[in-house]
């Protein structure tokens, strides 16, 4: 009886052994965790728990090279199956999802090391030159351009260059990289420590770098900053390029400081007073004035009284036959107000005020 039950006993070890040698079923496309058995530029052997070692297919081998600092032999590592038997016997085995989160994590890396990575470059956009760099799409803002592209960025078109890298976030799927701070050699830690000597509300000379329809880009002491195009005179800007020239040095005020990018958002009419600050007392109701005709809308005509200070002549207030010409002066009587809404309401002046004037 006890020789029955110890050869039973025996024979359920002997299964059970069996059962945990048995080599793992591998599927196509199956994701599994591997360790790394091998690792060189020529081939990398990985322990997927089937009857032989899995290798790395051949077209992701020609970009292992980048990330062997990052591997160890030893390591678990997802992988995915590409094929369970290749001629030569051995799985194949995909680290694509590896490089896909791979990339940022170097890239993250890189930037908190302050250390170049080289970038293939792109076409020219409006928000700079675009960079690949193994397949994540970055970009270089015009600004971070070192001469002569800077001037000339669509001669970047194609070329591998070597950047520092300013900004990097996988969740939005961001990449800012500087092509003038890589060749500077300035570290990230210099450059926190001149933004930090600049303080909000104060004047500056700042050399003009570039200039958009949207404003113009400034630096101060290699701090760079945006004179957006609203903050450029108190009159209304459509030409930036009227106002300044590139490489030209301009006083600015500081009016703002962003700590995450180290950005500065600076004003060119904050130099000067604010034309509308005393309005109500230059400009009362019933004052005759003379003014300039600027433009004329469907709704009427602007005139400007001073620089940074314009009204409107409401088409409801002409009767058709007055002599109105752009460029030329008019004098016009104040109707209205609104220092909130920075809005003069005028008529046309005539021997006697118009019946309709309130």
């Amino acid at each position: 009886m006890m020789n029955d039950v110890q050869t039973k006993t025996k024979k359920d070890l002997m299964a059970s052994l069996l059962s945990k040698n048995l080599p793992k079923r591998i599927k196509k496309n199956e994701e599994v965790e591997a360790r790394i058995i091998s690792l060189s530029k020529k081939r990398i052997l990985f322990d997927i728990g089937g009857k032989a070692a899995a290798v790395l297919g051949d077209k992701e081998l020609d970009e292992i090279s980048l990330y062997l600092p990052y591997l160890k032999e030893g390591n678990k590592i997802k992988v995915k199956i590409i094929t369970e038997e290749s001629k030569n016997g051995f799985p194949v085995v995909s680290l694509r999802n590896f490089f896909n989160k791979g990339k940022w994590e170097i890239l993250k890396e890189k930037k908190e090391k302050e250390e170049l990575i080289e970038v293939v470059c792109g076409e020219y956009g409006k928000g700079g030159v675009f960079v690949d760099f193994m397949g994540i799409r970055g970009v270089i803002p015009t600004i971070q351009l070192a001469e002569p592209y800077i001037k000339e960025p669509e001669k970047l078109e194609g070329q591998p260059i070597k950047v520092k890298i300013l900004e990097v976030d996988k969740s939005k799927n961001r990449l800012v990289v500087s092509q003038k701070a890589a060749i500077s050699g300035i570290s990230q830690k210099k450059l926190k420590e001149k933004f930090d000597q600049i303080k909000e509300g104060e004047k500056y000379k700042a050399k003009v770098i570039n200039i958009s329809n949207f404003g113009i880009f400034c630096e101060i002491d290699g701090i760079e900053g945006l004179v957006h195009i609203s903050e450029i005179s108190w009159e209304k800007v459509t030409n930036p390029t009227a106002f300044v020239k590139v490489n030209e040095i301009i006083d600015v005020i500081v009016v703002e400081k962003n700590e995450k990018d180290l950005k500065l958002n600076l004003s060119l009419k904050r130099l000067k007073p604010d034309p509308w600050e005393q309005i109500e007392k230059k400009y009362p109701k019933d004052k005759l004035i003379e003014g300039e005709v600027i433009r004329k809308e469907k709704y009427g005509y602007f005139i400007r009284l001073e620089p940074g200070v314009e009204g409107l002549i409401h088409a409801s207030k002409l009767k058709g036959d007055e002599k109105i010409e752009i460029g030329k002066k008019i004098s016009v009587y104040i109707e209205r107000v609104n220092k909130k809404t920075r809005r003069l309401s005028l008529v046309v002046s005539t021997t006697e005020k118009p019946i309709f004037y309130r």
